[in-house]
């Protein structure tokens, strides 16, 4: 483990170069700054921070009730603790692009993705969606590119037109989301290998594939999509699902059972806790700026 030591821009950079090595990046969610720890830990390439997982830990459903300050906020805290490129989705912009942009760049985020859908929007993988027209959103990303200062700063275009308009034409506004600056493209809710392969072959630029659980794609091999030609996989909402689903049992159990006896061996020790926030490193340096400030100095 380490103290964070890269700054925005190398992040930046970073993610320009793991791009351009042709492997599938893996970038799973965050929905806490410690998860993002455990993330960059276990050797994954990129960090996550999905706007429907910053809804669902609010209490909130994913249909745009989230705000600008709500998100960047808790991006800022989980891009600060890791080394990892950290890329978040912005829902539709929250009504200003060009604030919206320049408030996640000031955030240290590498990577932001721009959704074609009304402001009232809907979770990417249910039914009933309502977009904005191709125009509206190429005008979005035009006023995205033109907010950003640096030029490593990735704007991601993600696309629900498939499941609304049909294949053909989401990809017609994928085509023209990258003619408008859009470096990388996400195609939401591809159902299988197929769907897949027509976005590749009709597209040249990067390409995200999100394999979210209990949505309406297949879920794929990291190594299946990179053969299909995708450049980044993300797992958005995975260990929120994971977190959960724990947490849930584990309230239940010590509810049933009076006490936490039979549940001990799911928990996180505090040893494994004090050792993924580094206590001892933080702690000596504490104890190098007391015993420093104590001698006397300055």
């Amino acid at each position: 483990m380490h103290f964070v030591k890269k700054n925005p821009d190398e992040k930046r950079i970073d993610l320009e170069n793991k791009l351009k090595s042709k492997k599938i990046l893996r970038v799973p969610g965050a929905y806490n700054p410690l998860t993002a720890k455990v993330i960059e830990e276990i050797g994954y390439d990129a960090v996550y921070v999905s706007g429907g997982v910053m809804s669902n830990d609010l209490g909130y459903p994913d249909i745009g009730l989230t705000t600008l300050k709500d998100v960047s906020n808790r991006s800022n805290q989980i891009a600060r603790v890791t080394n990892l490129p950290t890329i978040v989705d912005i829902d539709t912009g929250f009504k200003s692009c060009k604030e919206t942009i320049e408030t996640f760049e000031k955030n240290g985020i590498s990577a932001v993705h721009l959704e074609d859908q009304i402001d009232q929007k809907r979770c990417g993988h249910l039914d009933n969606k309502e977009l904005v027209s191709k125009d509206a959103m190429v005008n979005k990303i035009k006023e995205c590119v033109n907010s950003k200062k640096d030029k490593n700063f990735k704007i991601i275009a993600r696309s629900d037109a498939k499941n609304v308009e049909g294949l053909d034409k989401m990809i017609d506004r994928c085509k023209a989301y990258v003619d408008a600056g859009a470096e990388i493209i996400f195609p939401e809710a591809l159902k299988d290998e197929s769907e897949f392969e027509k976005v590749r072959k009709s597209l040249n630029c990067y390409l995200l594939a999100n394999m979210t659980e209990f949505g309406k794609s297949k879920l794929l091999n990291y190594k299946e999509l990179e053969n299909l030609g995708y450049n980044i996989v993300i797992y958005p909402v995975t260990t929120q699902r994971l977190a959960m689903k724990s947490v849930e049992e584990g309230l239940r159990a010590i509810f049933d059972d009076g006490h936490q006896n039979n549940i001990i061996d799911k928990m996180q020790t505090r040893k494994r806790l004090y050792d993924l926030v580094e206590y001892e490193k933080y702690n000596s340096l504490d104890e190098k700026i007391y015993n420093f400030n104590t001698e006397g100095h300055e």
